[in-house]
């Protein structure tokens, strides 16, 4: 019954707008004839009006429904739905005029006058856009009302940093939702051209350096970041200005947060983390196409897709409809909660989890068989450093074994492209973890130099808000009322935010053939003291609040990372944020050698010749341990 209903109210609105279209072309075709003799047309013009005008309706009627002008929401009429009214529009005005040219003066009856029809399509033009965007505006006039009189008692003055489509988005909302008593002040925007013009009726006040004397002045209670693409950079100086002046900040979402057209005020919230260290600008746009090309239709697997990094691959990249998504990790609770994250966001997408060891060969193989997948995204590895110098052997038979079962499978079973995740601890690695990693990249390059599958490696820095990162544990440490556990003070990592990360991972998957290793631009490095700080701050804290203490550096870690060996032959790739490694210098005979004995003795659990193979390999690992032999010769 309720379906019926549904159905009939549709049907009466399309009446109704068909109605009111035949209403403004019969009202425009009148009208056009009426201006241009200036009154009543008489004799020949005058049966002229009356012979064509049945067909101009058709006419209209007709290349409304074929530009699908009555599928558009009245309520939401937007500018690009006014481009498709004029385009709806301009066939019978082009037919007139065609008639007028070509025709025989013998049918004059059919020659319109040009200026009848020129004025004719304009008002047809302007009459349909016309009423849809009074039904959109009696539509935004009732919701305002629904919210009269649930304003709050006490209203704030709000500030809104940024006057470009985000912040038109956000004002234009604020304006409707009346009830939570928040009245926009005006803008701050950094674009000169915009000074002292309004948007949605609120004034651009200057730039960002104003904002102190702008608070001041309006009395402001809060502020809003409406930069939809804001550099972490430009937040943290605004979050600066702000808090000098004691005054609330909050953000809208980033560009990989927002998922529809529309910034809604629900979606504002406080400064984090990840809008301080990893909101970093990429600009989608013009490469988007090419992307969503390159995976869609095609059966993906993902290794570690239990993982952070995994975890996010998989949701981003079905949003390019692969036609299959298989999620291989070797931890069932992870892959269980990964899967029923994809599945209430993506219902009904084939997704495929599959629990299995990548140490277990035979049991990759069958898979492989079964699956077939076309791309593969490697990022099945243990990472956690003191927790791999605990765990020598696997750390070891896990991300060098394991990696290279899957590197050789997805060659033999004719896998068209391998992208492996790695690391900026596999530039001369100080860590076993480190130099696992460094290892499985000379893999992946040795693999590739003989094989059809077009093999590439992305290596980056450390993951906000990722398992394993330092975030967590901080954020931990201060609910519990520290201290906070910092290794050193001139400690430094490079930071990226998670999705930002995959985003770049999945831009560089379609690069490469040949083994390459693709570099992620992550910035400037970050002092652990200052990423403490910065927690510190957004959790309410001050300095001084929690105590932080320095407990040295623990095994196996780096005062800094190292993104590159060698900067001067870092080649540019189309994508901004993405650059080309040198190849790895290696001997392919003697690294086999070494490679065997390396994973002999993982699998007998010898940790001192695991070390002293390490050591010898030439892969620039230098250990915390004392030296069990002297180098060999590097390879």
């Amino acid at each position: 019954m309720r379906t019926k209903k549904i159905v009939l109210r549709i049907r009466f609105r399309k009446i109704n707008q068909l109605v009111v279209d035949i209403l403004v072309f019969v009202f425009s075709y009148i009208v056009a004839y009426f201006i241009r003799f200036e009154g009543v047309p008489s004799g020949f013009f005058l049966k002229q009006l009356f012979v064509i005008l049945p067909y101009i309706i058709i006419a209209r009627v007709l290349s409304f429904y074929v530009f699908s002008v009555y599928s558009i929401a009245w309520r939401y009429i937007s500018i690009h739905d006014g481009l498709a009214i004029l385009e709806a529009s301009l066939p019978v005005s082009v037919l007139l005029l065609a008639g007028r040219i070509f025709l025989p003066y013998k049918i004059s009856l059919l020659k319109v006058p040009l200026s009848v029809i020129a004025l004719e399509f304009l008002l047809v033009f302007v009459g349909a856009s016309g009423a849809r965007a009074l039904r959109r505006l009696i539509f935004e006039l009732r919701e305002r009302d629904k919210f009269i009189g649930q304003t709050k008692t006490e209203s704030r003055n709000i500030l809104l940093i940024g006057a470009g489509d985000a912040g038109n988005l956000v004002a234009k909302e604020l304006k409707q939702r009346t009830d939570l008593g928040l009245k926009v002040v005006g803008f701050v925007d950094d674009d000169a051209e915009k000074f002292n013009t309004e948007i949605q009726g609120f004034k651009v006040l200057g730039n960002t350096t104003r904002i102190p004397e702008i608070i001041k002045k309006k009395e402001i209670d809060e502020a809003i970041i409406t930069i939809a693409n804001a550099s972490s950079k430009d937040i943290r100086r605004i979050v600066d200005i702000c808090e000098s002046t004691n005054v609330k900040v909050k953000i809208i979402p980033g560009l990989f947060e927002i998922l529809a057209d529309r910034v809604r005020i629900t979606k504002i919230r406080e400064i984090n983390i990840d809008d301080l260290l990893g909101r970093n600008v990429i600009n989608l746009e013009n490469y988007f196409p090419e992307i969503a090309g390159h995976y869609k239709n095609k059966r993906i697997l993902v290794t570690g897709a239990g993982g952070s990094i995994g975890s996010e691959l998989c949701r981003q990249l079905a949003a390019f409809w692969p036609r299959e998504l298989i999620l291989l990790d070797k931890d069932e609770n992870s892959i269980f909660e990964v899967l029923s994250m994809l599945n209430n966001e993506f219902k009904g997408f084939p997704f495929v989890p599959l629990i299995a060891d990548i140490k277990n060969e035979e049991r990759l193989g069958s898979i492989f068989e079964k699956y077939r997948p076309e791309i593969l995204f490697h990022a099945g590895a243990h990472k956690h450093v003191p927790l791999m110098e605990s765990n020598i052997s696997e750390a070891i038979l896990n991300n060098v074994m394991g990696s290279r079962n899957v590197a050789q499978l997805a060659n033999r079973h004719g896998v068209e492209k391998f992208i492996n995740i790695s690391t900026d601890k596999a530039v001369n690695p100080t860590s076993i973890m480190g130099a696992s990693k460094r290892i499985g990249e000379i893999l992946i390059q040795e693999i590739a130099a003989k094989g059809l599958t077009n093999f590439s490696v992305v290596r980056f820095g450390n993951v906000l808000g990722s398992r394993g990162s330092v975030v967590p544990l901080f954020q931990r440490q201060i609910a519990q009322g520290g201290p906070i556990t910092v290794t050193h003070p001139d400690m430094k990592r490079y930071f990226m935010s998670l999705s930002e990360a995959v985003q770049l991972i999945i831009q560089a998957g379609t690069l490469g053939n040949k083994g390459e290793i693709f570099v992620l631009d992550m910035g400037e490095q970050v002092k652990i003291l200052d990423l403490a700080k910065d927690l510190l701050r957004l959790s309410g804290q001050k300095e001084g609040d929690i105590e932080i203490k320095f407990i040295g550096l623990r095994p196996g870690e780096k005062l800094f990372e190292e993104i590159l060996v060698d900067e001067e032959r870092m080649k540019a790739t189309k994508f901004k944020k993405i650059f080309i490694s040198p190849p790895i210098d290696f001997d392919s005979q003697k690294f086999s050698g070494y490679l065997n004995d390396l994973l002999d003795s993982a699998q007998k659990d010898d940790e001192r010749r695991i070390i002293a193979c390490l050591e010898e390999m030439g892969i620039g690992y230098h250990s915390y341990h004392e030296p069990l032999s002297e180098p060999q010769t590097p390879v």
